[in-house]
């Protein structure tokens, strides 16, 4: 009888870490707030960013004198910088995110603006991106409108989305998700420019506030809002409506078709497994740091790590395995889930598009291409990026947070192996022999040997760090 108690909890567990829209009784209101005044994600470097802010968390303001980069301001140079965010969950329900920039010059003058302003609102009726504003805006010596999304092509370099923000409030399993988000600048490097190499972002006054709210019956059926149609979804169609799950390509039809979200991998991508048995997920130029647990309206908080790539950078498998549960969910995005050969499970979103091997119950190797990066899902106007989870075996009984922190896993696998490039080849493009930007390589971020780990348990690490190298068998994926 206890045997089978257990099998029946493991697999309750493991359809509730592969669910994503079953039905769930409401919650209590959580709301998160986040702001910044700039922040520069370069390919393979930590993330500079600057007056951040963040609710619930230990810093509700954040303000600074200026911001220059690099040391001579050549790239970006700003006056004064502030932020500053709030959030309450019991009573009236209410997040608020609020950034200021003012005197913004971008790579030597090509862009500039008076001051810009960030504004995201979420509450129980609904969210806003109410007061963003740029203001004197000038591209190339064009004076340029402010108005929402608006996107302004630079040269053959890159383009720029002034006031890009998303506001929604969908209802769905008596929960509504308000989400009001907003960058008042967001560059793209599209090409190497001014020493940056291609797939650098910078984004000026972002701001973004959340609230997951029980929804009322009335209030489901008579709430309206001001957000634009998200893509997928029809005209005059309901909010909580889902995008279509997306279709394998017919046989004899190219996957890579205008308007289809598959697309055919690179054919030099080159990624064995690590001496800890895992290849890193991303492959080419990507940074991390560790958000585990950080506050998120919605889900609570946040449950995986977020790695930063260039749009369109190709996602691997991160060990043999079976793809599921391959399609779009309002939060995930194009998302997957894949479980090892222990039955581990990994949590792959916000993604761009699928390979070809991306179709429920496929068999796939190690280092294969899965996925593409992208911002798809609630991550809209934000930096383009793979949310990365790993659900250890033993902890599926415990449901979607049956999660572990996946930071020290991520640093173990990023090895230089990890990550290899065809002679004069590879995801980066090449950087000229005058640039000053870093040139393409796998960044060593940190490092941690789980290669004597006997599975992915909470005390796996711990039993790593005390154990010496030569006792391990070379892979993390015993039964243990």
């Amino acid at each position: 009888m206890y045997p089978r108690l257990i099998a029946l909890l493991l697999i309750a567990g493991s359809l509730a870490a592969a669910a994503t829209g079953a039905g769930a009784p409401s919650e209590p209101a959580i709301v998160s707030a986040g702001a910044h005044g700039l922040s520069i994600l370069v390919p393979g470097q930590p993330a500079s960013i600057a007056a951040e802010a963040s609710s619930p968390g230990p810093g509700e303001t954040g303000v600074a004198d200026a911001f220059v980069f690099p040391a001579d301001g050549s790239l970006v140079r700003t006056g004064a910088l502030s932020s500053s965010v709030s959030s309450r969950a019991t009573g009236a329900v209410s997040g608020q995110a609020v950034s200021d920039v003012l005197g913004v010059t971008l790579f030597n003058g090509e862009l500039t603006a008076e001051s810009v302003a960030g504004r995201a609102k979420a509450s129980a009726a609904g969210a806003d991106a109410a007061g963003s504003n740029v203001t004197n805006l000038v591209v190339f010596g064009t004076q340029v409108p402010a108005t929402p999304n608006l996107r302004v092509q630079l040269g053959d370099w890159g383009y720029l989305i002034v006031l890009e923000q998303v506001v929604e409030a969908p209802v769905a399993d008596g929960t509504r998700d308000a989400r009001g988000a907003v960058n008042a600048l967001h560059v793209v490097l599209t090409a190497d420019h001014a020493g940056l190499p291609a797939g650098t972002e910078i984004l000026v006054a972002h701001a973004e506030a959340a609230a997951s709210t029980p929804a009322e019956a009335p209030a489901a059926t008579t709430l309206t809002t001001e957000a634009p149609t998200p893509p997928g979804r029809p005209p005059g169609a309901p909010a909580k409506a889902r995008k279509p799950l997306p279709k394998p390509p017919e046989p004899g039809v190219l996957p890579h078709k205008p308007g289809s979200v598959f697309r055919l991998p690179p054919t030099d991508v080159s990624a064995p497994l690590s001496p800890a048995g895992y290849v890193f997920p991303v492959y080419g130029p990507s940074s991390f740091t560790d958000t585990f647990r950080a506050a998120r309206a919605g889900v609570g908080w946040h449950h995986g790590e977020d790695i930063f790539a260039p749009l369109g950078a190709p996602l691997l498998a991160v060990a043999d395995g079976t793809v599921f549960s391959v399609g779009w969910n309002d939060r995930g995005g194009y998302r997957l889930w894949l479980r090892d050969r222990q039955g581990n499970q990994f949590y792959y979103a916000h993604l761009s598009a699928f390979s070809p091997l991306a179709i429920d119950g496929n068999e796939v190797k190690a280092g294969d291409v899965i996925a593409f990066v992208g911002n798809t899902g609630d991550a809209q106007t934000t930096p383009y990026h793979l949310h990365f989870e790993i659900h250890p075996v033993g902890l599926l009984p415990l449901g979607y947070d049956g999660v572990v922190n996946a930071f020290p896993y991520l640093s173990a696998w990023r090895r230089l192996e990890d990550v290899t490039f065809a002679a004069g080849r590879g995801w980066a493009p090449p950087v000229p022999s005058n640039a000053t930007a870093p040139k393409p390589a796998a960044i060593l971020l940190g490092s941690t040997d789980i290669s004597s780990a006997s599975g992915l348990d909470p005390g796996s690490l711990d039993r790593a760090l005390t154990a010496p190298v030569s006792q391990g068998d070379s892979t993390v994926l015993g039964a243990g």
